[in-house]
């Protein structure tokens, strides 16, 4: 079973550089509601834990739980991503939050771990897993990596409820419409939705989900791979609707624990992990001597005063960009990170005007949430650089005002043919895809309807957009 498709690696990229600190004041109050309680995870097993140096964080996004490990426990380590952009937005932290220490930053493949045998003492991953679909795979990954006797902790994983008529697919709580958000709040919701709220947000965007596995499951996945654990369970209490539900599974469980509560209503699980054999300390002096290439899995080495990364072997470079090592894999890295290339519009990179026509704003934005405001119309011209059928991929936003006109449309013509045309429903992020003609040059132009002013500027609005991109048709 592939883990993950390449799609979904290009859809996770592009999702954690626009997420990580597109809205920088909301994401860094969720980072610090994050890490409290991760933290609080973190304390209650510190004794199972033990020692974190050298640690390896799996996903993490802006690295904000990574800083966390370096600060408030003194670990060394690594924070790995596979979005290098998202790891570099995350670099302002440490000024915002007058942070000392930091990891080291490495762009990477879960699924692939740039790291030797054996390098880790402590992995951990939050909110990461569920994007695998081979999860067996990604734990015989991560328990290649550790120590004999290393510890791995994930949380905030999904645990698949029994009690849901799995009906519908519910967005994320500040997008749900009104009879959304006060079902949510009775606890009602929960018995009606297909899985976890808000994946639908994230699988429009390209990043499939795996919300198949059970409270039991999980148990099974863990006990195949190592040799002790410990749970922490957290069994929704949303209004009326789940509170009392879960207040009766409890009582009815024969130990009075919230196990059989799980099964019913879901949640989230965290599990801390130890893998078998006598515990051993790999050493964090020379943080190089722990990874291998990707390409290669040969010794990397430091050079040009340790701003680059490179393997003996192969011939790999990475260098240090940003504070951030990418180690994917050559032929990954080049299509992930294609940068300012004939087929791609992107709108966080310097350089992309020359694709632009006519009906363009100016940039505005922070980090990887740069975007332009368009009108009525737009135009913009593409070239063919990858072969075979081609899709149109389209990023962009729509404000709670455009509502207030009317539904917005969005209408797509390539070379002068209609390609495709969308009614949004909700606020927020949109990705549209369209199937484009077979040809060597292509003519974008984007039309949107209603047009809206917001108090105070004389500009007329529709949506905004952030990134144009050709894409295989997969």
């Amino acid at each position: 079973m592939t883990q993950q498709a390449f799609s979904v690696k290009r859809a996770q990229v592009e999702f954690h550089n626009f997420a990580s600190l597109g809205e920088p004041e909301r994401a860094m109050a969720a980072y610090l509601e994050e890490n409290n309680r991760r933290n609080g995870i973190i304390r209650s097993h510190l004794e199972f834990i033990g020692p974190m140096t050298p640690f390896l964080e799996i996903g993490a996004n802006a690295g904000h739980t990574s800083y966390l490990l370096c600060n408030e426990y003194s670990a060394n380590g690594f924070a790995l991503d596979i979005s290098a952009d998202a790891l570099r937005h995350g670099v302002s932290l440490q000024d915002a939050w007058d942070l000392k220490q930091a990891p080291v930053r490495v762009a990477g493949d879960g699924a692939h771990l740039p790291f030797k045998d054996g390098s880790i003492r402590f992995a951990m991953t939050h909110q990461t897993l569920s994007q695998f679909m081979d999860l067996d795979a990604i734990f015989t990954e991560i328990t290649r990596v550790l120590a004999p006797g290393g510890v791995f902790l994930f949380s905030e994983e999904p645990m698949r409820r029994m009690l849901s008529l799995r009906l519908y697919r519910a967005p994320y709580e500040r997008e749900m419409k009104g009879w959304e958000r006060k079902l949510h709040q009775w606890g009602l919701l929960g018995y009606l939705v297909r899985d976890v709220i808000g994946a639908h947000q994230e699988e429009s965007f390209g990043i499939r989900q795996n919300h198949t596995l059970t409270l039991n499951h999980w148990d099974a996945l863990v006990r195949r791979h190592f040799a002790a654990q410990e749970y922490a369970l957290f069994v929704p209490e949303r209004g009326w609707g789940e509170r009392w539900v879960k207040k009766l599974a409890v009582k009815l469980d024969p130990y009075g624990s919230v196990w059989r509560a799980a099964k019913l209503l879901g949640g989230t699980i965290a599990a801390v992990c130890r893998k078998a054999g006598e515990p051993v300390l790999p050493s964090m002096e020379r943080f190089e001597t722990l990874l291998r290439c990707p390409d290669c899995h040969g010794d990397l080495h430091l050079e040009d005063a340790d701003s680059v990364l490179i393997c003996a072997s192969c011939g790999y470079r990475a260098e240090n960009e940003g504070q951030v090592f990418n180690l994917l894999p050559s032929a990954e890295r080049r299509e992930l990170y294609p940068g300012n290339r004939a087929d791609v519009i992107d709108f966080s990179l310097p350089g992309h005007e020359p694709h632009l026509g006519e009906g363009w704003y100016a940039l505005e934005g922070p980090f990887g949430n740069k975007y332009r405001w368009i009108g009525r119309r737009a135009t913009a011209t593409m070239s063919r650089v990858l072969q075979g059928p081609l899709k149109l991929r389209i990023r962009g936003f729509a404000q709670e005002l455009i509502f207030v006109a009317g539904r917005p449309q969005v209408q797509l013509r390539v070379n002068g043919a209609m390609a495709g045309e969308w009614t949004l429903d909700r606020v927020g992020l949109f990705i549209l895809e369209a199937p484009v003609p077979d040809a060597e040059d292509y003519s974008i132009e984007i039309t949107a309807s209603p047009v809206w002013q917001s108090p105070g500027d004389e500009r007329m609005l529709t949506v905004n957009l952030s990134m144009l991109r050709l894409v295989p048709q997969e």
